[in-house]
């Protein structure tokens, strides 16, 4: 059982204040990686909260390893989030206040894979055919990214 699930037991549903990774992988079409999300069903950026003693970078791993299949040899920090905007309350009422870590995964390697049951589907979008229904924290983040996640190198090894 997770760290999260452990606080849960104590405080129920309400707000806390959750850090975590967000993983971009971006393909060599310059394409990003979204997970259709089991929970909310709608599309998301591969992530997830940290567990005690992990560093971030082993969070971004773990995530991206279970919720894709991918396995990166590095990550590269792009800015770290939190606000309002990333305020987000789940279908089981759980509410979260997000500390996003936004990593761009580097040296990807691996097929995509989903393993954790988090995942109903993973799929590439690109800039001008995103779906309609983004998670409202991976929205943030594309907005306010603007064109600089549209701009990043592929996360693939094409050497």
């Amino acid at each position: 059982m997770g760290y999260i699930s452990e606080i849960r037991k104590l405080i129920g549903s309400r707000p806390i204040i959750s850090v975590g990774a967000t993983i971009l992988v971006v393909n060599e079409k310059k394409e990003i990686l979204f997970q259709h999300r089991s929970d909310t069903l709608d599309w998301g950026l591969p992530g997830g909260s940290m567990e005690l003693a992990e560093t971030l970078e082993e969070v971004a791993s773990r995530e991206l390893r279970e919720e894709t299949g991918l396995i990166a040899s590095q990550f590269e920090l792009i800015g770290v989030f939190s606000g309002p905007l990333y305020y987000f309350k789940y279908p089981n009422g759980d509410e979260t206040y997000s500390v996003i870590n936004l990593f761009r995964a580097m040296d990807v390697r691996g097929r995509l894979e989903m393993n954790d049951g988090e995942s109903i589907g993973l799929e590439y979008f690109s800039k001008d055919n995103l779906p309609g229904n983004i998670e409202k924290r991976a929205k943030a983040l594309i907005e306010t990214l603007g064109n600089k996640v549209w701009e990043l190198e592929s996360s693939f090894d094409t050497k």
